[in-house]
Parts: structure tokens; C-alpha cells; sequence
């Protein structure tokens, strides 16, 4: 029935069996997203260059058991080219990236050169993917890849790129990049469609990320300290991490057809 709950839901008939390449597969969103498509019996590889924190979702959930793992890091040109090549998928999800907003102005370097550069890579090697079995790529980046108005409602899909931060700009750098490659060498019969999606703060188990608000919360009502909020005055939209999960595997579907 259109407009259903299970309209909101992923096909199980279209991943069962899918060859599946998901970056940054140890992070929170990512571990969580390799679970959800090693449930829908899609045969999945994972790119990372670590588990990024102790203890993590990744490791405790046992994702690794259900999932191919391939070690290496998104600012490695030909590493990723290699994974890409050598995985063969028909869809990749690209989720690497430096994901704190308070470490890109301690590492802004290495922000640019993992959220930007790391597309830029994951791009090029589905541009020169070996034969035509890739069909889909889908980039994520961030709803902080808007420029910033200030204003109570929320942005549409054609608001300006920018930001005002390394961790926002690089987001919108990674859209532009993402609308570049898309129109440069993606429009032609028979070469794979490019999509980019774009969510808010998520909330869920097996997140131990430094600076996030609930966890933090936790963590200081365990430790019985006070919660420190960083900035009292934003305000940002909350989901539960399966709700743009399910959004980024919907829009691989729709974008397949």
C-alpha cells in the first residue's frame, strides 16, 4: 500500500544475495548498517582503517563474523581502488569519514583529508571499477553540509552547500564533489547512479562516540557527575540510527531502478 509502514522499510528480495561494499564499516553507523544487510543476506565487504573506539559496537555485536573486512584507509588512493576492484560489489555505501565536529578543529588537516579526499577516492575507484557489475553508489554525509542561516526551519535538498567549521565544510565539500563526479562521468547509459544522503544526530545501542550528547549523558550519570552541555543553546533534529539507515538502503533501491 503506498505510503505504508513497510514503504519506510528495505526489500529484503533486492539484497538478498547483492554484492555490498560499505567504507568506514566499524563505525557506529556503519557496523550498524553491515548487521542490518548481513540480515538481509546481501554479501557484504567492509573498507576501514580501524575500529575506532574501545569498546565499540563492531566488536561486541561480532559484526566481523558476518561481514568481510578489508584494512585500509579512504585517503589511500589505489588501497581503495584495490578494495573496490577486488570486492566487485554492485552497490557502495560510502560512510568514512572524520565524524567529530570538535576534532576538525583540532585535526582539521586530517578532516579535509578524510571526509573530502576519501570521497574523492571512493568516486574515482567506482569511475574505474572493473567491468559493470557496480550499479549503485550512495555517499553520506551530514545535514551540516548546509550553509548555516540560523534560521528555526529546516533546509531543503537545494539550499547552498557551506559551512562555517572544518567538519561542516568538509561535508559540504564531499555534496559538491559527490554533484561533480555525478555530472562528469556518471550520466551515460550504463554507468552506475550516484546519489548522496544527508541526515541528522542519530541516537542508539553500541554508540561510545566522544561528544555525543547521549552517551555523555550516560556516561556522567553513571560516573554521578553533572552532564556538561556543550551548547546549550542549538538545536538539532534526533532519529534512531535504523531511520536513516533505512533511507540510505530505500535510496540504493530506487536508484538501482
Amino acid at each position: 500500500m503506498p505510503g505504508s509502514f513497510d514503504d519506510a522499510l528495505p526489500d529484503p528480495g533486492f539484497w538478498a544475495g547483492r554484492r555490498v561494499l560499505v567504507t568506514g564499516h566499524t563505525g557506529f553507523k556503519g557496523a550498524w548498517l553491515s548487521l542490518w544487510l548481513a540480515a538481509l543476506g546481501a554479501e557484504v565487504t567492509g573498507f576501514a582503517s580501524g575500529v575506532p573506539t574501545d569498546p565499540s559496537l563492531f566488536a561486541l555485536a561480532r559484526v566481523g563474523d558476518d561481514v568481510g573486512h578489508v584494512e585500509g584507509d579512504v585517503r589511500d588512493t589505489e588501497h581503495v581502488a584495490e578494495a573496490i576492484a577486488g570486492a566487485r560489489p554492485e552497490v557502495v555505501l560510502h560512510l568514512a569519514a572524520q565524524p567529530m565536529v570538535r576534532r576538525s578543529f583540532r585535526d582539521p588537516v586530517a578532516t579535509y583529508a578524510t571526509t573530502v579526499m576519501g570521497t574523492v577516492n571512493v568516486l574515482d575507484a567506482v569511475r574505474r571499477a572493473p567491468g559493470d557489475d557496480l550499479r549503485v553508489a550512495i555517499v553520506v554525509t551530514s545535514d551540516k553540509c548546509y550553509e548555516n542561516r540560523n534560521w528555526v526551519w529546516g533546509y531543503r535538498e537545494h539550499e547552498p552547500m557551506g559551512g562555517h567549521d572544518p567538519y561542516s565544510s568538509s561535508k559540504g565539500a564531499a555534496e559538491l564533489i559527490t554533484a561533480a563526479y555525478r555530472s562528469s562521468y556518471f550520466t551515460a547509459d550504463g554507468t552506475p547512479a550516484i546519489a548522496s544522503a544527508r541526515a541528522g544526530n542519530v541516537i542508539g545501542g553500541g554508540d561510545w562516540g566522544e561528544d555525543r550528547l547521549v552517551p555523555d549523558l550516560f556516561r556522567a550519570a553513571l560516573a554521578g557527575e553533572p552532564l556538561r552541555i556543550r551548547n546549550p543553546d542549538a538545536v538539532r533534529p534526533w532519529q534512531h540510527v535504523l531511520n536513516p539507515l533505512s533511507g540510505y538502503l530505500r535510496l540504493a533501491e530506487r536508484a538501482w531502478e
